[in-house]
């Protein structure tokens, strides 16, 4: 009979080297005390005993964790390693460096802001204070392009509306990813009518769309502040693609503290 053989992976998972090991293990153990960040984590003379490692596979995982953004060292008196909370910039920007070789379009990036931002508008129709509202419409009107901007500066000052009314969802993954793709487009789009004199008629097209959606927060009215920003979006992309704009391959910014 042919010796026995076992079914392969389809996509067999790499081995581990020590150190990645030990952080994953360290990562399984912060989920299963369900350390919250600024949890000290045991000395190295400690972690060294519990895995039975060297020093330097345990400050080899230890690295692998603060490139995760998943703890942080502090030196000095009271120093050690810390448990803690990716912060949303650099989640961004770890984001922003797969983007980068993912190449994607403005269609695959409107895609997803259809998709979004019309649900961010409805869920918060009604909710707003006094004080929000009041500040989209700043917003909405620092905005507003001098003689000077060019179509790319007022491009990326409209979408700061955008990252604005984001902040006010209590979706922090919806808040989260509003952001990104409003910050991708700032950052990286590139279209020879993004670089021409500002387009009054552009500008008034997209001020139209965010003064109509604040009144429908205002007012309360989630159907017509989902349908608003569902036009605004289709407009937008229409405009952009008009403007033959396209994703430059450029790294985001990180400004992670």
């Amino acid at each position: 009979m042919p010796p026995a053989t076992t079914r392969s992976e389809p996509h067999p998972r790499p081995r581990l080297s020590r150190p990645q090991k030990v952080a994953e293990a360290i990562k399984q153990w912060v989920m299963d005390e369900g350390w919250q960040p600024g949890h000290r984590l045991p000395s190295e003379t400690d972690l060294m005993a519990r895995f039975g490692m060297a020093k330097g596979t345990i400050r080899e995982a230890i690295r692998l964790l603060e490139a995760q953004g998943l703890v942080k060292s502090r030196t000095g008196p009271g120093g050690g390693v810390f448990v803690h909370q990716v912060s949303e910039d650099r989640a961004a920007a770890l984001l922003g460096n797969y983007v980068y070789f993912a190449h994607p379009s403005i269609d695959d990036i409107y895609q997803l802001r259809a998709a979004l931002e019309p649900e961010l508008a409805a869920s918060l129709a009604g909710k707003l204070s006094a004080a929000q509202l009041a500040h989209l419409e700043k917003v909405v009107a620092e905005s507003a392009p001098p003689a000077e901007m060019t179509e790319g500066a007022r491009h990326a000052a409209s979408l700061r509306f955008h990252v604005e009314l984001s902040a006010f969802s209590e979706n922090p993954l919806l808040r989260f990813f509003v952001r990104f793709l409003a910050e991708l487009l700032s950052e990286v789009t590139v279209a020879r009518g993004l670089h021409s004199d500002t387009n009054p008629e552009l500008w008034q097209s997209g001020l139209t769309y965010q003064t109509r959606l604040i009144e429908a927060l205002r007012e309360g009215q989630p159907a017509q502040a989902r349908a608003v920003m569902e036009a605004h979006m289709a407009t937008a992309q229409g405009l952009m693609r008009r403007q033959e704009a396209a994703v430059t391959r450029r790294f985001l910014s990180d400004r992670a503290r």
